[in-house]
């Protein structure tokens, strides 16, 4: 028996009261989380708190738990709202607005969510009829405040959420002019999930004497598998689709969110995705409301199992079966990134993190690694045999389950009748060869280079065996769809990547981002173009200079040298 003392805090510890309690036990709520440790006394006492949490902490618990408290305790008047949720995003809006609801049912709590894109007749004779919980988007908010119907003169809570995703989306006017519009003695209360200096100019306006808590996302006891398994692929731009069908082969995730750079790259890389046999969904900023809401709906009910999307698209959504988020380029900012890997590993399950980055963004992943301190395992593409394993394992986890599950009678006929003429192992063989080819096993494919760094141990010695010139690894042959050019000058002459980059660029009037794999030697570099810009960049570069001296620029022979 265990004598020792059970430490654990409970939400009767915390002091809310019983109809709270019992609605957050019909939830199937067992404790608190840390952030609702740290969060709901101080709320409760009426201190403004300003809190850095990553999503999926049980922050909404956190400030809704003390609103409700506190709102049950005074005096309410009939209509004016109690306290006001600002949120970036209408799923946002509409997520935060359910829970409250929720947790303060037996308090009859009234809870409106009010945001773009919603018939606002509902919401003008609802915030007339009275609330006391407003959940909304800052435009709106700021649109009913202009027609006069949202009153914010007895407003006692105001909770900014995601406030560094509403500054991102260019609302901090919006801000500044809501919160003027409150009363001055209120409790504000700002979460973030990161905390840049505009956060904390932000904080310092309108927060009196704050108390300030961090909560990281929930780490794994020492010895056990991370929450959320992060890691990168590095690959050369051509072979990016094909990359990330192999990754998605071998993760199988049940849901994942691919995170794109652009509408275009959202379209191709949908198209992309279903053409490979996977049920994907495109989200970005030029599909309308009622579309997004059909999206969503088919990731939620389970007939589409991909989200292609962009940042601004994606922001505010909660999918429950989301296990895998794929960064399809290295974010621009390590607070992107912080963004996109809280969607997944939330109470307590498991989620993988996946980049594609491209020989040019490696260093950017280190930036990352640097500001989260948690670590991106570079990994090798799975090859073509990797493919071929896991889809034989597939086929033998299928075959094991029917085994088990199905009723199997019916086929007997069959193989006792082929087993008159052929082995039974025989008729198990060519069973399973037509089980795996109705699985879609895709024809063999090519293989996709490995990336190897350009300065470490796999670089060879220069022919004089200087220390410091060395030659690079000569792959064997370009990218797909790419042409290898020779330049005429390189480390001795101080040329840099960014230098062959900005001539070609500037000359040839090509997108930075179409430039491939640059290698620079001592004494020549070797830059991969498009196969279809490729005798426009030699003719462009002709009478050019790159670092103040006119260089030779032709296709690669077999020993440029």
């Amino acid at each position: 028996m265990n004598d020792e003392p059970d430490d654990r805090t409970s939400f009767a510890d915390l002091g809310l009261r019983p109809e709270l309690l019992r609605a957050l036990s019909g939830l199937g709520y067992e404790e608190p989380t840390p952030i609702q440790r740290e969060a709901i006394p101080p709320l409760t006492a009426g201190r403004d708190l300003l809190g850095q949490a990553a999503t999926g902490t049980g922050k909404t618990a956190a400030f809704a738990l003390p609103v409700l408290e506190r709102m049950a305790s005074g005096e309410r008047g009939e209509r004016a709202p109690f306290a006001l949720v600002l949120v970036p995003t209408r799923e946002l809006a509409v997520q935060v607005s359910e829970a409250v609801h929720r947790y303060g049912r037996e308090l009859g709590a009234r809870v409106l969510p009010i945001y773009g894109g919603q018939p606002i007749g509902r919401q003008l004779r609802v915030l007339e009829q009275g609330v006391d919980v407003v959940v909304a988007t800052p435009g709106r908010a700021v649109d009913h405040l202009n027609r006069g119907t949202l009153k914010l003169e007895h407003l006692e809570v105001v909770v900014l959420d995601e406030a560094d995703e509403m500054l991102d989306m260019g609302f901090a006017e919006d801000l500044d002019t809501i919160l003027a519009e409150t009363p001055a003695e209120r409790q504000t209360v700002l979460f973030s999930a990161t905390m840049p200096g505009r956060i904390d100019r932000l904080a310092r306006r309108h927060l009196s004497d704050p108390v300030r808590i961090t909560i990281g996302r929930e780490q794994a006891e020492p010895g056990e598998a991370p929450r959320v398994r992060q890691s990168a692929y590095v690959v050369p731009r051509a072979h990016k689709p094909a990359a990330l069908g192999r990754v998605l082969d071998v993760e199988a995730p049940t849901a994942a969110i691919v995170f794109c750079r652009t509408r275009d790259e959202v379209d191709q890389l949908t198209e992309t995705l279903n053409g490979r046999g996977y049920r994907a969904e495109s989200l970005h900023g030029g599909i309308s409301q009622e579309q997004r809401d059909r999206v969503m709906a088919r990731l939620r009910n389970g007939t589409a199992d991909l989200l292609v999307a962009t940042d601004v698209a994606a922001r505010g959504l909660d999918i429950e079966q989301l296990t895998h988020v794929v960064n399809y380029n290295v974010p621009s900012a390590p607070e992107s990134y912080v963004h996109r890997i809280g969607r997944i590993g939330r109470a307590g399950r498991e989620g993988v993190a996946i980049t594609l980055a491209e020989p040019r963004e490696h260093g950017m992943l280190k930036t990352i690694e640097r500001v989260t301190k948690q670590r991106i395992h570079v990994e090798k593409v799975p090859t073509i045999a990797d493919l071929r394993a896991r889809r034989l394992e597939l086929t033998r986890a299928a075959l094991h389950e029917s085994l088990l599950e199905d009723d199997l009678e019916s086929f007997r006929v069959v193989v006792e009748t082929l087993t008159d003429e052929f082995d039974v192992m025989e008729v198990a063989l060519a069973a399973v060869k037509l089980a795996h080819e109705a699985t879609g096993a895709a024809a063999d494919e090519e293989e996709i280079p490995e990336y190897v760094p350009r300065s470490g141990p796999n670089e060879r010695r220069g022919r004089d065996g200087g220390g410091d010139r060395r030659e690079p690894r000569r792959p064997r042959r370009p990218s797909a769809g790419m042409t290898r050019l020779f330049v005429g000058a390189g480390r001795s002459s101080g040329i840099r990547p960014q230098d062959l980059v900005g001539a070609i660029a500037g000359e040839a009037r090509l997108n930075g981002r179409d430039i491939g794999a640059i290698e620079i030697a001592d004494r020549f570099s070797l830059v991969e173009v498009p196969d279809s810009a490729a005798q426009q960049v030699i003719a462009s570069l002709r009478g050019a200079t790159i670092k103040g001296r006119k260089v030779t620029v032709r296709r690669e022979r077999d020993d440029p040298r």
